[in-house]
């Protein structure tokens, strides 16, 4: 005899459509002129696998430098503060959103949040800007044209104003389903709410075996 399939078990073993559902709307919340986002972007990238990386704009306050510079330290991350900090990152934001758009949103974000804030560089210098966009593997004219598309900050700032009504007060946020989790040091928070909202594979067999 086979493998016998108990469907008993196979009906018990399906993933409830909530937890799918929030699963596919897991979404990851940067604003790359924030240090928060540049402490958080790497552990993100690592506890959320194919998380959507979304450009957005809130009107929020910031961490004092300080504080930050301790989290970094804590996180065993060097932490540079680039030029001109602090100050909003708009072509560098438009640049990101369409990395995103081509899938590689999680390469970009990476790649400009540590010349930023591990090389001290401001990311709306087009130097600084075709770095990033080879880094992400994405064309270098058509990353530069994104950047001067002020079009984009549309999106960025409805994003925002959408999340700052859910109550978030701060960047990055990693948005998982309908709950929210503000600053980086709620990254840990929001990947346990995802484990437990994601599919849990369990045994849906049983086996019978003949000598």
């Amino acid at each position: 005899m086979g493998i016998v399939v108990s469907l008993d078990a196979r009906r018990q073993g399906r993933p409830s459509l909530p937890g799918l559902r929030d699963r596919a709307r897991t979404a990851f919340h940067f604003d790359l002129a924030d240090p928060g986002t540049y402490l958080a972007a790497e552990r993100v990238d690592r506890l959320f696998p194919g998380i959507s990386w979304i450009a957005t704009s809130v009107p929020a306050r910031s961490a004092a430098d300080d504080d930050l510079a301790a989290r970094a330290d804590a996180l065993h991350m060097p932490l540079v503060w680039p030029e001109h900090h602090p100050a909003p990152r708009p072509a560098a934001m438009r640049a990101a959103a369409y990395a995103a758009e081509q899938g590689r949103g999680a390469a970009f974000v990476l790649a400009a949040s540590r010349l930023a804030f591990c090389g001290g560089f401001d990311l709306d210098d087009p130097e600084v800007l075709a770095e990033a966009a080879a880094a992400a593997g994405i064309g270098l004219r058509e990353c530069l044209h994104a950047a001067g598309e002020t079009v984009r900050d549309d999106a960025a700032s409805d994003e925002g104003r959408r999340l700052h009504a859910a109550g978030a007060d701060r960047l990055p946020v990693v948005r998982v389903g309908r709950l929210i989790f503000p600053g980086e040091h709620r990254v840990t928070a929001a990947a346990a709410a995802w484990r437990d909202g994601a599919p849990v594979r369990r045994r849906t067999t049983s086996q019978t075996e003949t000598a």
